[in-house]
């Protein structure tokens, strides 16, 4: 996260989990979305990484890993609440 600092994560991590919230037919808030894209990013971050996969770095990097993130936090959201 560092490079692309805690304003850019907010706005990227909010745009990756709006989204994964569209494509995945999740009707979530905006700062629900704005959590689900951080925390997705981090969480798929470690996931990536412990298969030894380098994600691009910077905005990109981060859209990606916050997107991947969020669409498998609102999948594992669904077989929860079922």
């Amino acid at each position: 996260m560092e490079s692309v600092g805690w304003i850019g994560a907010i706005i990227i991590g909010g745009l990756a989990g709006w989204l994964a919230g569209k494509l995945m037919e999740a009707r979530y808030g905006v700062l629900l979305n704005i959590v689900l894209g951080i925390v997705g990013s981090v969480i798929a971050t470690a996931i990536l990484a412990q298969f030894h996969v380098v994600v691009a770095g910077g905005r990109l990097g981060f859209f990606i890993t916050g997107f991947l993130g969020a669409c498998l936090l609102i999948f594992l959201a669904r077989l929860v609440r079922r």
